[in-house]
Parts: C-alpha cells; sequence; structure tokens
C-alpha cells in the first residue's frame, strides 16, 4: 500500500508564499504520478497541479504562473507563490504508484490547511 505525510501550510497573507511537501512511503516499486488537489468549504475537490514520473506537470489555470509544483524521488513538493484568499482550502496530496507494474486504488492525504488572509 501506499501511505502520504504531507507538511506544510497555514496562514500567510494575500501576496505570501508558501510551501507543501508530501511523502510516500509503502510497498511500491514506482509511482507514475504524484499531486496536489484542494477542497474549499462548500466545494468540490479540484486539482491543483500534477507531475509525472518523466517529469510532465500540469496545472489548473487557477494557479499557472503562481503555483510550481515538482518532485524528488518519492516526495512531491508544491511552492505557491502570490497567494490569494480563493486558494484558501484544505490541500491533499495524491498518489498513483505500482508495484512490479500492477497499479494500486491512488492514494490520499490527510490534508493540510492553507488559509490566506489579512
Amino acid at each position: 500500500q501506499v501511505q502520504l505525510v504531507e507538511s506544510g501550510g497555514g496562514l500567510v497573507q494575500p501576496g505570501g508564499s508558501l510551501g507543501l511537501s508530501c511523502a510516500a512511503s509503502g510497498s511500491f516499486t514506482s509511482i507514475k504520478v504524484m499531486g496536489w488537489y484542494r477542497q474549499a468549504p462548500g466545494k468540490q475537490r479540484e486539482l491543483v497541479a500534477t507531475v509525472t514520473s518523466g517529469g510532465r506537470t500540469n496545472y489548473a489555470d487557477s494557479v499557472k504562473g503562481r503555483f510550481t509544483i515538482s518532485s524528488n524521488k518519492n516526495t512531491v513538493y508544491l511552492q505557491m507563490n502570490s497567494l490569494r484568499p480563493e486558494d484558501t482550502a484544505v490541500y491533499y496530496c495524491n498518489a498513483e504508484a505500482m508495484r512490479y507494474g500492477v497499479s494500486f486504488t491512488p492514494a490520499w492525504g490527510q490534508g493540510t490547511q492553507v488559509t490566506v488572509s489579512s
């Protein structure tokens, strides 16, 4: 199985920066994709950014140019700059891992709160 442990998050003023990280562990042999999703109160969970094992990235339009996703081995990072109040949400890490070619069910982290407010 796959376990994801997130760190980072917190309270930041509009225009500020914040970084998130998520470390994956477990019995997998490779990870296909890791990413970040977020869910604001009363809204559905939405994609923020993903990165494949080959380094291909994908971003939600709302964060392009402000957020940067990166990965190193089994850890994924999200650098968030120029934060806006509408970025306030619980941010969840996600990973699609495999063991010798067999995919696990996508795993989710416990979520970390990001609040952008003055």
